[in-house]
C-alpha cells in the first residue's frame, strides 16, 4: 500500500491536535467505523487511496489522521514488506526517516505492527506514528502526522481514535 508522503506533508503545514471530543463517523464504503475528532476537517490527497484523512485546520501547522485500507484481493500480506515500501518511498522524496520504536499492536480485533518514525524532510520536521493491519479481507494503514513539538499529543489522540475502530 502506498502512502504519499507529499500530501502528508502538505496537510501537516496545516493546524494541532489539542484535547478533542470525538465523536462517531460512519461511511458505507468504509469497512470500520470511528470516532474522529470533533470539527475536524476532512482532506483528499486525490492519490487513490480508500479510507478517511482528516486534518486539525485549514491553515498551517495542522496534525494529520489517515485511516486507509486496500482489499488483498486473496493476497498473503506482509506487514514487513509494507513498512519496507513505505520508508523506501519516504525516502524517494527526499526525507530521512529515523525509526524511533516497533512493536506489535492490535487494534478493533486486528493484528499489526505499529511503528513511530522522525522525518527530517525539506519541508521540514516531523513525527509520524504508523499501524499496518493485517484482516481478513484488507490490509490497513492508520496514522497520525505532526511536528515533533505537538506529536505527544497528537498520538495521545490518535490512541484515543484507535481504541474507537470497529471493524
Amino acid at each position: 500500500m502506498k502512502v504519499s508522503l507529499p500530501a502528508a506533508l502538505a496537510a501537516l503545514l496545516l493546524g494541532g491536535a489539542g484535547a478533542q471530543t470525538l465523536v462517531p463517523f460512519k461511511d458505507p464504503r468504509l469497512p470500520f467505523t470511528v470516532s474522529l475528532p470533533k470539527g475536524w476537517l476532512g482532506a483528499n490527497f486525490g492519490d487513490g487511496i480508500q479510507g478517511v484523512s482528516v486534518v486539525s485546520a485549514k491553515t498551517p501547522p495542522a496534525t494529520m489522521i489517515r485511516l486507509l485500507f486496500m482489499p488483498k484481493n486473496g493476497r498473503v500480506a506482509d506487514l514487513n514488506r509494507e513498512f519496507a515500501d513505505f520508508e523506501t518511498g519516504v525516502r524517494q522524496t527526499g526525507g530521512t526517516l529515523t525509526r524511533l520504536s516497533s512493536q506489535s499492536a492490535r487494534h478493533g480485533g486486528v493484528s499489526g505492527i505499529e511503528r513511530e518514525y522522525a522525518l527530517k524532510h525539506p519541508k521540514g520536521n516531523l513525527r509520524l506514528r504508523v499501524w499496518f493491519g493485517n484482516g481478513a479481507k484488507n490490509l490497513y494503514s492508520f496514522q497520525v502526522t505532526d511536528t515533533p513539538e505537538r506529536f505527544a499529543a497528537s498520538s495521545a489522540l490518535f490512541s484515543r481514535v484507535l481504541a474507537s475502530v470497529r471493524f
